[in-house]
C-alpha cells in the first residue's frame, strides 16, 4: 500500500519564487520581444539621466548668474514665462541712445580730471564725445571753472549736470578711473598699440610722473601708457593730448568690443579695484559693453576756440553764446 504524499504547505509552494535570478531556468525570448525590450528605457539609465540633467542645468545657471549679465538672464526667463509679448519690453537701455555715461580719468594725487568724455550707443554706433580739460564752464555755485575741476569742486553730480549742459544732452551715469587703474587694465588686456609721433620727455616729481617715449609704433603698457595719455608739454598742449587720447580710445574700444572680453568683465572690474568709481551696477556695465559689441566707433570733440581770461587759457565752447566772438577778457585792475 502506497503512502500518501504530504500536501505541500503555503511556504513550500512559494519557495520557488525566492530563487535567485541566476538559478531560474532560461526562457527563450522571441525576436519581436527582444526588440521591444531594447527600445524600452532602462531604470538604471533613467536614474543616471535624472542625475546628470540637474547637474548640467546647475552649471549653466551658475555660469549665467555668476557672469556679467545675471539680471538680464533672469529678466529674459521671467519674460518667457509670462509670454512672448513680454519680450518686447526687454531692451538693453544702453543700446537705444537713452543713456549717456560720463567717463572721468583722474591723476594719481588729485581729483582733477585730465580725461573727460561721454559715451552713448545709438543706431549701431558708439559715440565718444571728448571734452577738453580746459573747457570754460560757468557754474552758479563755484563761478568760472575749467571742466577738469568740476568733479573736485562739486562732486559727481556737478560734473554730470555741467557736462550734460555743455554737450546739450543729459548725462545719466558716470565712471571715474584713476590712471593707476588704466595701467592695470591695459596690462590685463595685453597693452595698447599706438604710433608715437614725436619724442616725449617730461618729469614731474610732485605727481610721480616720468614720461620718456621715442617715436614709432609700439606696444604701451603701465606707466608708458599713462605718460602717453597725459603728455601735453608741446606746442599743441591739451589739443595734442586729446588727439593721443583718441588713438588710445580707438584701440581700447577695439579690444573692448571683442566677444571674448565680455566674460572677462567681472575680472577687469576686480583688477581696477578701488581706483574705479561708478554708479553703474555690474549688470549695467555688462549691458553697456554688450551694447558696444558689434557697433562702430565715432569720436567727436566739443567745438570751440582758445580763450583768455585773467591770464588763464581756456577752451571756449561754441555753445556759449555769451562770449561769441570774444577772444579774451583782460583781468580787472
Amino acid at each position: 500500500m502506497s503512502q500518501a504524499r504530504p500536501r505541500p504547505t503555503r511556504s513550500s509552494r512559494s519557495r520557488p519564487a525566492r530563487l535567485r535570478a541566476d538559478q531560474r531556468p532560461a526562457r527563450q525570448v522571441s525576436k519581436p520581444e527582444r526588440a521591444a525590450r531594447n527600445k524600452a528605457p532602462r531604470p538604471a539609465s533613467n536614474q543616471h539621466r535624472r542625475a546628470v540633467v540637474p547637474f548640467v542645468l546647475g552649471v549653466c545657471a551658475g555660469f549665467l548668474l555668476g557672469g556679467p549679465l545675471p539680471h538680464l538672464a533672469r529678466e529674459s526667463l521671467a519674460a518667457l514665462l509670462k509670454g512672448p509679448g513680454s519680450l518686447v519690453g526687454l531692451v538693453n537701455p544702453f543700446a537705444t541712445g537713452d543713456r549717456q555715461v560720463l567717463v572721468l580719468g583722474t591723476d594719481r594725487v588729485a581729483d582733477n580730471t585730465d580725461v573727460i568724455f561721454t559715451v552713448q550707443v545709438k543706431n549701431g554706433t558708439t559715440q565718444l564725445t571728448q571734452v577738453p580739460r580746459d573747457t570754460f564752464v560757468e557754474t552758479e555755485a563755484f563761478g568760472v571753472l575749467k571742466a577738469n575741476a568740476l568733479y573736485a569742486s562739486g562732486g559727481v553730480n556737478t560734473a554730470k549736470d555741467e557736462i550734460g549742459a555743455l554737450i546739450q544732452a543729459p548725462v545719466q551715469n558716470y565712471l571715474k578711473l584713476n590712471l593707476q587703474a588704466v595701467e592695470r587694465l591695459a596690462d590685463a588686456m595685453g597693452g595698447v598699440e599706438v604710433d608715437v609721433q614725436k619724442r616725449m620727455y617730461y618729469v614731474d616729481n610732485s605727481q610721480g610722473l616720468y614720461i620718456d617715449l621715442y617715436p614709432g609704433p609700439q606696444l604701451l603698457k603701465g606707466e608708458a601708457l599713462e605718460g602717453f595719455l597725459r603728455f601735453r608739454h608741446d606746442e599743441l598742449g591739451d589739443l595734442g593730448r586729446m588727439d593721443r587720447q583718441k588713438l588710445v580710445l580707438k584701440e581700447v574700444f577695439r579690444k573692448l568690443v571683442q566677444p571674448s572680453t565680455l566674460p572677462r568683465l567681472p575680472e577687469l572690474i576686480k583688477i581696477a579695484g578701488d581706483d574705479l568709481k561708478t554708479d553703474l551696477s555690474p549688470v549695467e556695465l555688462g549691458q553697456l559693453v554688450t551694447a558696444m559689441v558689434g557697433s562702430k566707433l565715432a569720436t567727436a570733440q566739443v567745438p570751440g576756440r582758445v580763450f583768455w581770461q585773467d591770464e588763464l587759457s581756456y577752451w571756449m565752447p561754441d555753445s556759449n553764446g555769451r562770449y561769441a566772438g570774444v577772444v579774451s577778457i583782460d583781468p580787472v585792475p
